[in-house]
């Protein structure tokens, strides 16, 4: 019967094989096969020794808390980190460790399990990574031919993520709001960059640049925004790429921000339409990306 102390995955290990551990991506996580120890997660409670004398003299209270807690949990082969909250980072041989779940003052034992970069996560989470995987029988879905539209704070253009593998830009049309000067045709402000203007500018210094191509990100949103949606990586593995990685990018950033205030939906919603222009121009299938928003209006499912 499973030791009812121990959460699922650590009965489940313990039960396991050693190869069934060694092919799972979790029950082995904690356990060190070399020693033949494992390091656990451990909530206790002080029960019945709670303001009793120990062996060396002590007494259970905030001055020697972490030494109180060392000997309440700990013992030969035992070490202890104690944390706060009752919880402590416990490791002991795995030979010990049904006796050891036994003590009246152990109330749960967890393994640990892994972290991971939440976008990583959240990309296999939403099947984007088993899309993109270049593998038979997969859709090696890259973004190529595609555009992605983000209205927002903007984007630093000299980031790698929207960089091809020879350095040249990935963005086609840069339009600032924010910037006056030379608006798109159609359009009464802001200034409107070129991916010719933006890879001159990336040929140049970073000083010398950002005097042709002066858009910047203040805030970084836009940036990280597109970085999720689009970002490429050249690295080894690319970990770090987006969604649509191979795709073309239309970039708006919304006006100057107003006291107390984002820019208004008059901005927003052309820069919506300059970016669905841009794509009849190019003939081509887009999806954009709207991180701004507000809460204004009935909520009154009828309206």
């Amino acid at each position: 019967m499973p030791d009812q102390k121990l959460d699922n995955l650590l009965n489940l290990a313990m039960d396991a094989t050693e190869e069934e551990r060694e092919k799972s991506r979790n029950l082995n996580v904690g356990y060190e096969k070399q020693t033949r120890k494992w390091e656990i997660i451990v909530k206790y409670s002080e029960m019945g020794i709670a303001n009793e004398e120990v062996s060396d003299g002590m007494k259970y209270g905030a001055e020697n808390d972490r030494d109180s807690v060392e000997i309440l949990l700990g013992g030969p082969e035992i070490s202890v980190v104690p944390l706060l909250g009752r919880y402590a980072i416990v490791t002991l041989p795995e030979s010990m460790l049904e006796q050891y779940s036994q003590r009246p003052q152990i109330e749960f034992i967890e393994k640990p399990t892994r972290l991971y970069f939440e976008d990583l996560f959240s990309k296999e989470a939403s099947c984007i990574t088993q899309v993109q995987r270049d593998e038979p029988g997969n859709l090696r879905l890259t973004g190529r031919g595609v555009l992605i539209g983000i209205v927002d704070s903007g984007v630093d253009y000299r980031h790698p993520a929207f960089l091809t593998a020879d350095g040249k830009s990935r963005i086609l049309r840069l339009w600032d709001q924010s910037i006056p000067g030379n608006p798109p045709e159609g359009y009464a402000t802001g200034t409107e960059y070129t991916n010719e203007e933006i890879n001159e500018a990336l040929s140049l210094s970073v000083q010398e640049g950002r005097r042709l191509v002066t858009s910047e990100d203040g805030s970084g949103h836009g940036t990280a925004v597109l970085g999720v949606a689009a970002g490429s990586d050249f690295s080894r593995g690319a970990v770090n790429r987006g969604v649509a990685y191979e795709s073309d990018l239309l970039v708006v950033k919304m006006g100057i921000p107003r006291q107390d205030s984002f820019p208004r939906t008059t901005e927003l919603m052309q820069g919506v339409d300059y970016l669905v222009r841009q794509a009849i121009r190019l003939g081509r299938p887009i999806a954009i990306n709207l991180s701004f928003g507000n809460n204004y209006g009935s909520h009154e499912p009828y309206n």
